[in-house]
């Protein structure tokens, strides 16, 4: 997310998997980021190859996402049908 969208105005944490500022923005240095979005690896990796969208995570709670920058459904997803059947 962080090469394809290169910031640092979102943190993106994936617990257990990892985490990165990404997004153009406001810088973050200290502290808690004013957003910060979190979920499972299951609900990032359904999000990243489109299994599932942005509204269909937020619907279940799969998502939590605090700020107004947070809501990341136009970054979503980052693999299209093509990339994946190469892979």
């Amino acid at each position: 997310m962080a090469e394809r969208h290169p910031g640092h105005s979102v943190e993106i944490r994936v617990p257990f998997a990892g985490a990165v500022q990404a997004i153009e923005g406001p810088k973050h240095r200290r502290g808690t980021p004013p957003n910060v979005v979190e979920m499972k690896t299951a609900t990032w990796l359904g999000l990243c190859i489109g299994e599932m969208t942005w509204e269909q995570a937020e619907d279940d709670a799969s998502i939590s996402a605090s700020g107004i920058r947070a809501d990341l459904h136009e970054f979503l997803p980052l693999f299209n049908a093509a990339t994946l059947a190469r892979w």
